[in-house]
């Protein structure tokens, strides 16, 4: 993969904001996760596609 495609991931990924709360949310490159501190939740990434869903997040601390 190219520096510019991962560079245009990056970019996308932090563009998303909250489903429930339309914040900012934060990218876990190791657990390939978006958190979102508010609510408490880290929706996952698979294949490089965010999955935003309420169902799929997984409760954090």
């Amino acid at each position: 993969m190219s520096g510019t495609s991962i560079e245009a991931d990056r970019k996308m990924l932090e563009a998303l904001v909250c489903p429930r709360t339309q914040g900012t949310l934060r990218y876990d490159a190791e657990a390939q996760e978006l958190i979102s501190v508010a609510t408490k939740l880290a929706y996952p990434i698979r294949n490089g596609i965010p999955i935003m869903l309420d169902s799929e997040a997984r409760v954090i601390d």
